[in-house]
Formats: C-alpha cells, structure tokens, sequence
C-alpha cells in the first residue's frame, strides 16, 4: 500500500503542477481583471481527482463518481486520506500560492478540493481554505466604491460583468459575514433600475442576480436547516433536520428576507420552468417560521398594489395572486362590460410585470370553446372564448395579446401537447375572425417555441379551412407553417391546382433558407420527394412552378 501511496502521491503531485504551470504561462491575465474593479483573480478554487493513470486538476469538477471506478482501483481509507494525503497536497498547493498570490491568476479566496476513492465509496473533502487578506480588503473596499458612486448615486446604466460579480460578492460570507438583506436587496433594485430602459441588458442583469441568490440559498442557507437530496429528476428535495429549532431569531432573519425576494424575482421574472423553484422558496421559508412566507402563499407577493390584484364591481370580481400566478375572476353580469373589466385587470396587471405564465380560475355560467379542435379546455381558454362573442371587445383583446406574447412563457393551465403561450387564444380567435388581425397572427408566430407548443398546429389547420389560400392568406400561412410541427398535414393540394396560388406560394419561400422551405411545403405535399413527381408529370408553367420550388427546398 505505501508504494501505491507515493506513486498515487507522485501522480496528483504532478497535475497540480502542470494545472499552475499552465496558467502562469498564460499572457491574458492583467486584460482579464483589468475588465471591471470588481474582480481580485481569476481561479478561487480547484479540484484534484484522483484516478489512476488519469488523475485531473481543474478549476471545475468533472463529476467522477464510484461507477467510474474499475474493480481493480486501489481504494485507500478515509483515515489515509486525511492522514497522508491532504497535507503532502496541500504543502504542494501553499507553496504555489506563496508564489501566485499577489497576482491575477489567484483571487481574494482560494478553495482546494479533492476526490478520492475510499473502501467506502469516492470521499469528496475540502483540502484547504485559503484567504488572502489583504486582497479581501481591497475589494471590499472597491466594493463600497462601486455600490457608492455607480449605484447609489448613479445615474448610468451599469455593465452587465460588473452584476457577474456584485451579485455574489454580496452575499459572500467571507466578504460580509453580518448579512444586510435591507442593504443587498437595495444594490440589487438598483442595478434594475438604471438599466430599467434597456430591455435586453435589464433581463441579463436581473437573470445573473437570481442565479446569484439561487446558489446562494441552496448551497448556503437553505442547508443549514434542511437535508437535500437530489431526486430521479436531478431536483433538490428538502426535509427539514429532526432537531432543528425554529427560533424567533431564525424567521426573522435577513437569511428569510433575501429567500423570500430570490422566490419573488423567480416568480416575477423567470421563465415558466423556472416557477416551481420560486413556490418552493416561499414553502421552506414558511417551514421555517416565516409569517411572512404564509401570507404571500395565501395573498400574493405584495409586490402590487391592492387596487391592481382585486377589484370588485357589479359586472365581475378579479382577484389576482403572483405567488400561484392566477387570476380569479367570477363574472356577476354575463355582458360586455364584465370582460371588458376582466380583460382591462389582465393587462394592467401584466404591464406591471405580473408572471404571463398565469392562468385563470374562471366562474362564469357561460361555456365557449374555440372552434379549434385539440385545445386545452381550460378556464382560460373558456374566458377569452367567452370574450370573443362581442365584437365590441376586439380591439382590446388585440391589446391584450400583443402584452401577453412572450416566447418560452405558457399558460400555467395547460402542459404537454396542449401547451400554449400566453395570449393564445385572444391571437388565434382574432385570427379567425377577420382578416385585420393577420398582423397579430404574424407576431404571434414570430414568438412560438415551436419545440416545446404543439397547439399552433391546431390554428393552422383552422385558418386553412377558414381562409383558404388567398394572395392575402398565404403570406400569414407560410409564416405559421414555419413554426409548425413534422406532424401538421393539411387538405390544401386541390388549391395549388391552381398557377396563380403556386405563384404566391412559391414568392413567399423563394427568400427561406432550404430546410425552411421543406418544413412550409411538407404539410401541403408531403416529403419533397413526392413534390418532385408531382413536377415531373406537370406541364407548362405548372411544371415549372413545382420544379422552382422543389430547388427551393434543396431537391
């Protein structure tokens, strides 16, 4: 076993070398943290894992578990591990820190970790933890600089690397080991609000800030009172420790107040898939005491104003909730006005940033459906098909759906196949009722994530049979039939008889990339294959139609 100790030893010894030897030869470090003050170094951290003939040192862990392992790996005991092992690593480790410290390649903290295989599985052990002080207190001072003059102060848009690494310096335990919630929350809201009028930079910055709060709260805080396991569905599940004790201390802590703001941006401003993880914030912080937690489960967030999450009238009642993105509403008065209240609370609510991944909880003694067969028959299908019957509502329904279109959302009510995003039916009804509102099915389609929404098949299937193939149908077809899926066929080939109608078909895809104009023309006429026989019969111009189109879909 001592000669497999020396040489495992000789072998770890050895990569740890090479990982710093080639990072010092690197000639981008000064350019790197010269980006923003607000970087100390470049690696705060690195991994050794050990496994003969192929042992690793990197700045990320590369996942080797015990399946891994051949039967005939030496396995040590946790014992020698700690014993021999960790000190002849970390003395390799200490001296290259002595040499690198100062300078850009190490930052103002340094974690050494290790994996090794026991006779008791793989053994995941920190080695060492090292801290440079002098460099914690430069940047905690650059720090209060930087949340002085850029943000507290500011008036400027900030950079979206100076947010990659604000985020989490702030809650760092080692740079502030008194916790600010007040404070921390307040550089956070800032940063939102200075790059409030850049759409694209404010959903970037607000995304680096939950994935900051994220990590946080389920690699710091929430552990300390909960055990973790990782389910079937590489989830977190949390049961809270036997002997832990709720103290007054622990549900009023700023630990609580920075859960509860992480679960309310993930709720405001996360896609849909991202929800369950902000209810399960509020639901542990409940567990752990927090009144606060129960009364946003059962109220709401608290982020809107009373007046804009209920409004009662003789018409409708409304009553909006952000934590479970719903909206109630019970119509008293089956006419007009009802919905026009109803669909005017919506899109109030949602220009304030309310979740579009909502659904509604509709009491109504009116049942509408679209006339779209495959769809969801859900309350809010059956409200905005209610909606519908009075014309005099159309325009704000358009409003509506032009507020509510956000690709990657869905409606909170329907899953699967019948998945649909927000505003689809106000957008698909409108659709079908006039031919002003082909624009809106236009922008509609623009936004579909046609891997994850099937139900824009079901619209298309409607509008061909309700409008045919016209000059002015068939732009707003091609652009839908761009988002359809491989199992869309419609009952169109008797149209395309006609010259004409192979002529606006063909100028609207002659533009598309090939696999574009395969995915509009295989619903129509199947595989282009089959498109090519069809022009190889053909004659005159007809012939030469299908044989322009089948080159513009590659063949």
């Amino acid at each position: 076993m001592k000669a497999a100790l020396e040489q495992a030893l000789e072998e770890m010894i050895q990569a740890i070398n090479e990982w710093f030897d080639e990072q010092a030869a690197r000639t981008d470090l000064e350019q790197i943290i010269k980006r923003t003050t607000l970087q100390m170094g470049i690696f705060d951290d690195i991994f050794v894992l050990y496994k003969p003939g192929r042992t690793i040192v990197d700045s990320l862990d590369m996942g080797w578990d015990e399946g891994s392992l051949s039967t005939q790996t030496i396995r040590f005991t946790e014992e020698l591990v700690r014993a021999e092992i960790q000190p002849r690593l970390v003395e390799v480790v200490q001296e290259k820190l002595a040499e690198w410290a100062d300078t850009p390649l190490i930052d103002y903290r340094f974690t050494f970790r290790g994996k090794f295989p026991t006779s008791n599985g793989m053994l995941k052990l920190t080695l060492l933890e090292y801290i440079n002080e002098e460099k914690r207190q430069k940047l905690l001072e650059r720090i209060r600089t930087y949340t002085d003059q850029k943000l507290e102060n500011g008036v400027y848009p900030t950079k979206p690397l100076e947010t990659t690494f604000l985020a989490k310096h702030l809650l760092d335990p080692v740079l502030f080991p008194s916790m600010d919630a007040t404070w921390i929350i307040r550089q956070y809201e800032q940063i939102q609000t200075l790059n409030r009028e850049r759409k694209d930079a404010l959903a970037e910055h607000r995304h680096t800030i939950i994935y900051a709060l994220t990590l946080w709260a389920e690699k710091q805080f929430l552990p300390q009172y909960f055990d973790v396991q990782i389910s079937e569905y590489c989830e977190n599940e949390y049961s809270l420790k036997p002997d832990q004790k709720l103290d007054g201390q622990v549900k009023s802590s700023h630990s609580i107040d920075l859960l509860l703001y992480a679960a309310v941006m993930i709720l405001r401003f996360e896609p849909s898939y991202s929800k369950p993880r902000g209810l399960r914030f509020l639901e542990l912080a409940k567990q752990l005491g927090s009144e606060q937690a129960d009364r946003m489960l059962t109220e709401g967030s608290g982020t809107y104003k009373p007046e804009d999450t209920y409004v009662k009238t003789e018409q409708v009642e409304c009553q909006a909730n952000d934590v479970f993105a719903r909206i109630a509403i019970q119509i008293h008065q089956e006419e007009p006005e009802a919905y026009q209240q109803a669909i005017a609370f919506i899109i109030r609510l949602l220009e304030q940033g309310f979740p579009k991944s909502y659904h509604i909880k509709l009491k109504s003694k009116v049942k509408q459906y679209l006339p779209i067969k495959g769809l969801a028959k859900s309350d809010t299908h059956r409200f905005f098909a209610n909606a519908l019957e009075y014309p005099e509502l159309y325009s704000l329904l358009e409003q509506y759906a032009r507020v509510a279109i956000q690709e990657f959302e869905f409606y909170a009510d329907t899953e699967g196949e019948k998945s649909g995003m927000p505003g689809s039916y106000a957008a698909f009804g409108l659709g079908l009722t006039r031919e002003q509102y082909f624009p809106l099915i236009y922008e509609y389609m623009a936004q579909v994530d046609d891997e994850h929404q099937m139900i824009q098949d079901k619209f298309i299937v409607a509008f061909a049979d309700k409008y045919g193939v016209t000059a002015d149908s068939v732009p707003v077809l091609v652009h839908s039939l761009r988002r359809s899926t491989d199992g869309l066929k419609l009952k169109l080939l008797p149209e395309f008889e006609q010259d004409e109608k192979l002529e606006w078909l063909l100028e609207q895809v002659q533009e598309l990339e090939s696999y574009e104009v395969q995915r509009v023309l295989y619903p129509i006429f199947g595989k282009v294959e089959k498109l090519a026989a069809l022009a190889r019969k053909a004659e005159g111009k007809r012939k030469e139609l299908l044989l322009r189109l089948s080159h513009a879909a590659g063949k």
